[in-house]
């Protein structure tokens, strides 16, 4: 449908995040230091982003745009309160698990995976050129796992997804806290023992959310007793928005805790 939606003008936005502030509806909000248009869904056309702006880099335009979705702001708003939703999906729940011994054995094994693709983008589906979307082969030699013997998951709570977490759940109290891409645990391939042990984990991307998560990592990490927080992100630039979102958060929560990065390579190394 046509109808009446803000507009920022990037070039005049000086990233003060004052107008994010007056969204009560949540539809604008702050990614790599410029406010954005999250949801058109999400904008009532009413403007009251509109005077807080101090460089006059909001303005009305008339264009198709999804009609304003009043229960999808309304469930938004429940989420960054911590309040779960209806679907039982998103429930928070902390899991205890049994700890079996798990051995290894000494052994090598080679694998390669190769598509028609190799070496170009597909750009029906990767538009952007983004070096971390291009198509290889990896070769590898790994360890095997002794026939019989089941590699637990070292998962501690559900859900884990930034974006559906409850700011208060439970499971934060005096917790170390993991944030990882969500690509990560699928490139390193030992990643529930090397770094899900004994952590609370989220996971994110925000290439593919299109959200700045520091508002919420900061909630997290004010309201909450956590201990340490470690970021694993992939070598791809996309992923520096989650390492930016959670500094962002760790300075904003007005805390001092240990921290550190980790990053990935796509074949699955760690690089630092």
């Amino acid at each position: 449908m046509k109808r009446k939606i803000i507009k920022i003008d990037e070039e005049k936005c000086n990233g003060c995040g004052a107008c994010a502030a007056a969204c009560h509806e949540g539809a604008i909000g702050m990614i790599d230091g410029k406010a954005k248009l999250l949801k058109d869904d999400y904008c009532d056309g009413l403007g009251d982003c509109l005077p807080a702006c101090p460089t006059g880099a909001i303005t009305f335009e008339e264009r198709e745009a999804a009609p304003y979705d009043e229960k999808a702001v309304i469930l938004n708003k429940l989420e960054k309160a911590g309040v779960p939703c209806s679907c039982p999906g998103t429930a928070a729940k902390t899991i205890t698990r049994d700890r079996d011994n798990v051995t290894y054995t000494s052994g090598k094994k080679t694998e390669e995976k190769s598509c028609d693709c190799k070496g170009k983008e597909d750009k029906d589906i990767l538009p952007c050129g983004c070096p971390g979307s291009n198509s290889k082969s990896i070769q590898r030699e790994e360890e095997y796992r002794e026939e019989g013997i089941e590699v637990r998951s070292e998962l501690r709570q559900w859900p884990v997804q930034i974006k559906l977490v409850p700011v208060n759940a439970p499971y934060f109290a005096g917790a170390n806290l993991l944030v990882a891409a969500d690509c990560a645990p699928f490139a390193y391939g030992d990643f529930h023992r090397k770094f899900m042990k004994n952590k609370i984990t989220l996971i994110g991307c925000p290439k593919l959310d299109m959200i700045d998560y520091s508002e919420k990592l900061t909630e997290i990490i004010k309201n909450n007793t956590i201990k340490s927080v470690t970021v694993v992100r992939m070598e791809v630039p996309c992923c520096g928005g989650l390492e930016n979102a959670v500094k962002k958060a760790l300075m904003a929560s007005g805390k001092f805790l240990p921290w550190q990065i980790v990053t990935i390579s796509s074949d699955g190394r760690i690089l630092d």
